[in-house]
């Protein structure tokens, strides 16, 4: 189920960069404690594909790598290719805790935000629109890049528990195809690796922890769109 809308909750976020083998170890671990995630429905995987905004000072790439303690990013996100449900949000790093703030836009308000398009967002009914708009106009937002890959994921309902297995992420040079099957996709991350995401409120419950090997520690110090935005970069000669 998709939470739009609703009131945002801070949360643990971990994530770490793992191999085929330690996949294998964990997944068959892990299906016997979590339930599949009904995105999932009866596949093995569900596909995500999401666009990243920034500043012309590539302030969120940057902030993120420098690991500045309060920072955030704006994106929109699509699932499965599908374009009648179509998610905007904002994701606000705190310390150890995430903030994700979420609502849903139309195809033509989609359209309108690939092409650097804000002014519409001035009366927007929701707050996060508005507020995105006082970041176009006050930092010069605009698309930079598309983040894709396949999901397979899982859920406990004590602590609110989310774990996902990320593969075949991949990144794009431009941003304008983001709703066309092909759009010149090409790899970001070793085929074979994969980003595990372990998500939960304030408790992560022991029996769940007890699961993860030491292999797979220390956490991933980049997440998914700065993998991309860098690849994006060393693409175009900017690195």
């Amino acid at each position: 189920m998709l939470y739009v809308d609703a009131t945002p909750q801070l949360r643990h976020e971990l994530k770490y960069e793992i191999n085929p083998f330690e996949y294998q170890v964990l997944q068959r671990k892990l299906v016997k404690i979590l339930q599949p995630d009904p995105h999932m429905q009866h596949a093995t995987y569900y596909n995500v594909r999401s666009l990243y905004f920034d500043d012309i000072k590539d302030s969120s790439l940057c902030d993120k790598e420098a690991g500045v303690f309060k920072r955030k990013k704006y994106r929109m996100r699509i699932y499965n290719k599908n374009d009648a449900f179509i998610k905007f949000e904002r994701k606000t790093k705190i310390g150890a805790y995430m903030l994700k703030e979420s609502t849903l836009i139309t195809r033509k308000e989609a359209d309108r935000l690939i092409e650097g398009d804000f002014a519409f967002l001035a009366n927007a009914e929701k707050q996060l629109l508005r507020d995105f708009y006082i970041e176009t106009r006050c930092n010069r937002m605009r698309p930079v890049v598309i983040v894709e890959y396949d999901r397979e994921a899982y859920i406990h309902p004590v602590g609110t528990v989310r774990i996902t297995f990320d593969s075949q992420l991949r990144t794009s040079s431009g941003v304008s195809g983001f709703f066309e099957d092909n759009y010149g996709a090409m790899s970001a991350l070793e085929q074979e690796h994969m980003i595990l995401e372990v998500k939960y409120n304030q408790v992560l419950p022991d029996y769940i922890r007890g699961l993860f090997p030491d292999t797979i520690r220390p956490q991933l110090a980049v997440g998914k769109f700065v993998i991309c935005r860098n690849q994006q970069l060393l693409q175009a000669g900017f690195q």
